[in-house]
């Protein structure tokens, strides 16, 4: 099995996927810094001037400006209902930031690191997965390289079980570039401080009201590590999901197609059909697994962490199933 592993790792890098990987991280965690750093100055001006005054280092002084900025966004007739759900949730937990001493508009390199990864979640890091898994199988099968990998005295079970491991060691070191690089990167931008900063986690919202009863403070670098595990688990998912697709689908072509085109179509589920019970049980709905932890509103209702966790654990199990059950008995040969 070590030597399958092996193999398939050398494989993947005789691909250069990962250097393609690394490029694009480095090459958006540093236009996401440079434009989060710019916008922070632009947030911090405006309100200064609201304020009346040139600059000001008080963050509370800011941060009540901007209480009062979004109330009057709230009052706006404009605004739907949603929308008015979400900065009500805002303008609480902003609330809360305040009588808890805990400054909401600090910026350091440990906080970029968490909300990059609260941001690409959904969608960033998945299409990183899918680069990597949507032609192990189906790659091999168009080029006929699959052929002499079955013709050997392997079973099909441990040819295939060593691609789905590999496949899982590299989603880890995915997550793991992901964080050094944001870290590293940001740092230049932000200082390489606040780890040890509180973060408070642990708010519910229910029916578009924020429960804070359950709220506690956990240092920056235990929050970052809740949510940088959360996205390795929907790294494995999606990971098994173009896994089974690349399987079902002997054109890598078509298997990227196929699951990026799902992923994109998730958020127009969530926007027009989030009133159909059906649509909570999808993948692509259960993927913003980091909202739970930062409390945002959810698009929708009757949704939380353990539902969406059971679900895309559910989604992870069958395709796995589904891999094995058809690679084993598929006759590839012919």
């Amino acid at each position: 099995m070590f030597n399958l592993i092996e193999n398939e790792i050398i494989k993947m890098i005789s691909k250069k996927r990962l250097l393609f990987v690394f490029a694009i991280l480095v090459i958006l965690i540093s236009v996401f810094a440079y434009g989060q750093n710019k916008t922070m100055e632009r947030t911090k001006a405006q309100l200064s001037q609201r304020m009346g005054i040139t600059a000001t280092d008080d963050w509370q002084k800011l941060a009540d400006q901007q209480l009062i900025d979004m109330k009057n966004r709230l009052d706006s007739p404009s605004a739907d209902d949603k929308g008015k759900a979400s900065l009500r949730v805002r303008m609480e937990q902003l609330q809360y930031n305040l009588d808890h001493n805990i400054n909401p508009l600090e910026q350091s390199s440990a906080k970029f690191t968490t909300k990059f990864m609260e941001q690409a979640i959904f969608l960033f890091l998945p299409l990183l997965i899918i680069m990597l898994a949507a032609d192990m199988v189906s790659g091999e099968s168009s080029s006929g390289t699959i052929k002499l990998l079955l013709v050997r005295n392997v079973p099909r079970w441990k040819i295939l079980l060593s691609k789905y491991l590999t496949l899982i060691i590299l989603e880890v070191v995915v997550v793991l570039l992901s964080f050094v690089l944001s870290a590293i990167i940001s740092g230049f931008f932000f200082g390489f401080g606040g780890w040890q900063v509180p973060v408070a986690t642990g708010f519910q919202v229910v029916t578009g009201k924020l429960d804070s009863s359950g709220v506690f403070n956990v240092p920056q670098w235990q929050y970052a590590l809740m949510i940088y595990s959360l996205a390795f688990f929907v790294a494995f998912v999606i990971g098994s999901i173009s896994f089974m697709i690349s399987i079902l689908v002997k054109s890598t072509a078509a298997s990227i197609g196929i699951i990026m085109s799902t992923l994109i179509a998730g958020n127009f589920i969530t926007y027009f059909l989030s009133d159909w019970p059906i649509t909570r049980y999808l993948f692509m709905v259960n993927l913003r697994l980091t909202d739970y932890l930062s409390s945002s509103v959810q698009p929708i209702d009757g949704m939380n962490m353990l539902f969406s966790v059971t679900v895309l654990l559910g989604w992870a199990i069958a395709a796995t199933v589904v891999s094995f059950t058809y690679f084993t008995k598929q006759d590839i040969l012919v």
